[in-house]
């Protein structure tokens, strides 16, 4: 099947639905696999400025997560370790031992975990704005945490909220972005699209990982095993993911190089595409000795 642009587009079909994955490039050049956010979000949300880039020296595959993009429908909910299983299960679709991976916020915590739980299938790893560091004061865990229980809050206000394109508009100028966006109009008709295919709100990832007292999935006491050469992106202005968490669990990963990006929110891939596609790809293309440390 053929998904526009050059993709070819894959359904892998599981006990819950169907998982899709998009591919571009030579299939025997080293493979990347691209892992998008959480909430309104898709493969070709996040990467469709990156795949072409990577394309050109790389196998790409992009990972629809179940319930967005493609990957409908999907039933039951997605907990960390069904989502990390959605990554060796397209790894495992494709023929490929190990490979890259690429993750923005949802995306770079799992990349991070499955670096952590299943360091042989990552050769590297970059990690845009990860979640899965972060905490809490303890009001504000605890409203997270109410949030996260009750569906009013975490998907029937946010879909009404993001109704219009000038809803849209405003809650991503507000929530992930910190200045121009090049394709500002493109990026907000994407969103309103997945939002009336799928509504809006967090994701069952989003909503497993905080417990009532504490963060459930935290990786920070962990991610000093990971291995493999890691690089770590992150916007200077993200109101999503402190940058200061970023900084700290870069200095937690030996040998992790810590990019920040001045005057960029939260979605970094596409309020500056031309800057992190180029971090990524010299990163994917350097020669960082036999791999792993």
């Amino acid at each position: 099947m053929t998904a526009g642009g050059g993709l070819r587009g894959t359904y892998l079909n599981q006990p819950e639905g169907r998982l899709h994955v998009y591919a571009a490039g030579d299939p025997g050049a080293p493979p990347v696999l691209l892992l998008s956010g959480a909430g309104v979000d898709n493969a070709l949300l996040s990467w469709r400025h990156l795949i072409p880039v990577l394309a050109a020296g790389h196998h790409v595959l992009a990972l629809d997560w179940p319930k967005q993009g493609r990957s409908r429908p999907w039933q039951g909910r997605l907990t960390h370790e069904r989502m990390l299983r959605c990554v060796t299960d397209v790894l495992d679709h494709f023929g490929l031992g190990s490979a890259a991976l690429v993750g923005l916020s949802q995306g770079g915590a799992l990349a991070l975990a499955c670096a952590i739980e299943r360091p042989g299938r990552v050769d590297r790893l970059v990690a845009l704005a990860p979640a899965g560091i972060l905490s809490f004061p303890p009001v504000v865990h605890q409203l997270l945490w109410l949030t996260a229980k009750l569906p009013l809050l975490n998907r029937t206000l946010p879909g009404a909220l993001l109704r219009t394109r000038r809803q849209v508009a405003a809650f991503a100028r507000r929530a992930l972005f910190a200045g121009p966006v090049p394709d500002f109009d493109d990026v907000v008709a994407e969103i309103l699209a997945e939002v009336r295919e799928a509504g809006a709100g967090s994701s069952d990832w989003q909503n497993a990982s905080i417990g009532p007292f504490r963060m459930r999935v935290d990786l920070r006491p962990r991610l000093p095993e990971i291995s493999c050469p890691t690089l770590l992106v992150q916007g200077d202005k993200d109101v999503g993911v402190d940058p200061a968490r970023t900084k700290a669990a870069a200095a937690l990963i030996p040998g992790a190089r810590l990019e920040l990006l001045e005057g960029v929110g939260h979605w970094a891939n596409r309020q500056c595409p031309e800057r992190v596609n180029a971090l990524v790809a010299g990163f994917l293309a350097a020669d960082h000795g036999h791999g792993r440390r």
